[in-house]
């Protein structure tokens, strides 16, 4: 009984060792998750920036991005990714984790971002082209509205980068590249279709060309080749 009465002692004072683990926390389902800001925080800040404020992708929140994507751009966006971009699926249907009702939420909250007031009376290109492009027409509207930052040729200049690098073009659809045209990227510098030119906004027509322009550089395997020899150093060519 001494015996017995020992180790019940000993067994209870090991509970308050240091270092014991505590118990475990309870862990939320992923598909309980509800909140639309627990969401975007998990699922969209990383590319889209805190509150949709832009970073490595479009800014969520821009007025002009709102005013062309409608409700079901963003659904299907979200819920499907963009084939042949970063932009990857997030529905369970599709592979990823979240459920119908928290992809309806997140489309909820982004739209609450929107505000049209700052476009009332503006006359906003819409979200799809209506017409084929002509890439002879848009090399003219490129170097009207478009080279002074973006450089001749669209290779990049002192304000803003190369459009027409194979890389760039690799990682955005010819869809993504209306979309920046139309809104811009505010949070890079970079203005919407009313500020390349003061007082002479892009048309619809205009913002057609230009894409289909830039689209033509795309190229099927972008990337540089190894000069020739490059890796044979050593022996046996190890690259």
């Amino acid at each position: 009984m001494a015996l017995a009465l020992a180790m019940t002692i000993a067994t209870a004072g090991c509970s308050g060792l240091p270092g014991r683990p505590g118990p475990v926390p309870s862990v939320l389902k992923t598909g309980r998750v509800t909140s639309f800001t627990a969401l975007y925080a998990h699922n969209c800040a990383a590319c889209h920036g805190v509150q949709g404020r832009g970073g490595a992708a479009i800014a969520l929140a821009d007025p002009v991005y709102l005013a062309i994507a409608d409700n079901h751009v963003l659904r299907r966006a979200i819920s499907d990714g963009i084939s042949g971009t970063p932009m990857p699926a997030f529905v369970e249907s599709a592979g990823g984790m979240l459920t119908e009702q928290q992809i309806n939420t997140l489309v909820e909250g982004i739209r609450e971002w929107a505000r049209p007031a700052e476009l009332a009376g503006v006359n906003v290109p819409p979200y799809s082209a209506g017409a084929p492009g002509d890439p002879k027409r848009g090399a003219q509207a490129y170097a009207t509205f478009c080279a002074s930052c973006h450089g001749p040729g669209g290779r990049g200049g002192k304000k803003a980068g190369s459009v027409v690098d194979p890389s760039f073009l690799a990682l955005v659809s010819k869809q993504g590249l209306r979309t920046i045209v139309i809104a811009g990227r505010p949070d890079l510098g970079a203005p919407d279709w009313r500020g390349d030119v003061p007082g002479h906004p892009m048309t619809d027509q205009d913002i057609t060309d230009v894409v289909s322009w830039i689209e033509a550089h795309h190229t099927a395997y972008p990337g540089q080749p190894y000069p020739a020899g490059a890796g044979n150093e050593s022996e046996g060519g190890n690259q």
